[in-house]
């Protein structure tokens, strides 16, 4: 792999002797052709992922402000998620704040464009995946939540599962917030370029089954609103979907519990698809 910068991580626990389990992080450098840059992700593969066959992959965005590692560094189970799931695990980078849009004002921030079509292709270029839609799930915290909402709904051919927790969902009612004016314009300037790209406003583009879903937001988290009304929209449009409330707040503790239920999710879904 002398394409691109390897940091490799091996973990192993031991009992009597015994390997457990063991996973590996590699933090590679990928090319975006449509923003001409490098940028790096982290991939976990599990255990297994020597044993020839192909895997399915989650792909895990980070939220604003955060960055391709945050995943590992902060929520400590990753290290182990790979191999409870088997999965491989893709945790983009997402910039500071590009919400995963394609900006209709700044040509130069294209992540709707990097994560559903460049990243997609060169990690099934490079790792054994399933290179379906049936083997591709993506999910994430806060601005990635909305991010992974965002992509799956636009780009139902390249994801089958998509998940969010805490996940800006709605994002008229923060004109103010995390950067937003700068990729789509100032909400009292541009209000259809908000009205576009807010993940509630795309529910038109779902049929029922379409889409494996599961949204989870804390009752005391700020974004529990616009979280409640996307699961009360997608119940008028008999989308199924799983929804997960429970006491909690805008933090790492809510999510390294909620990212267990995430993954299972996702396993669940890559399991029925290979079970028809």
């Amino acid at each position: 792999m002398n394409l691109f910068k390897r940091l490799v991580i091996v973990i192993t626990l031991c009992l009597g002797g015994r390997e457990v389990w063991a996973v590996k992080v590699d933090t590679v450098e990928t090319y975006s052709a449509s923003m001409k840059k490098n940028i790096k992700a982290v991939v976990i593969t599990p255990d297994s992922y020597s044993s020839g066959k192909e895997f399915p992959v989650v792909y895990l965005l980070h939220g604003y402000s955060g960055n391709y590692s945050d995943w590992v560094k902060k929520a400590p189970f990753m290290q182990q998620a790979a191999d409870t799931y088997q999965s491989i695990i893709v945790c983009p980078d997402g910039n500071f704040s590009s919400w995963y849009w394609d900006s209709p004002v700044d040509a130069s921030w294209r992540y709707e464009t990097y994560v559903s079509q460049e990243l997609v292709k060169w990690i099934d270029d490079h790792y054994k995946t399933i290179k379906a839609r049936t083997g591709r799930a993506i999910t994430g915290l806060s601005m990635g939540g909305h991010g992974a909402l965002y992509l799956a709904f636009k780009h139902q051919d390249v994801f089958g599962a998509a998940g969010s927790m805490s996940g800006g969902v709605d994002i008229r009612p923060f004109p103010n917030n995390w950067d937003m004016a700068k990729r789509l314009g100032t909400y009292a300037q541009a209000p259809e370029n908000w009205e576009k790209n807010t993940v509630i406003n795309l529910l038109h583009l779902l049929t029922p089954g379409s889409l494996a879903i599961i949204v989870d937001c804390g009752t005391e988290d700020f974004f529990f609103r616009v979280n409640n009304n996307l699961h009360e929209k997608m119940l008028e449009r008999n989308i199924a979907h799983d929804y997960i409330t429970r006491p909690g707040g805008h933090n790492w503790n809510y999510w390294n519990n909620g990212v267990n239920y995430q993954l299972l999710f996702m396993k669940q879904y890559f399991d029925k698809q290979r079970n028809k």
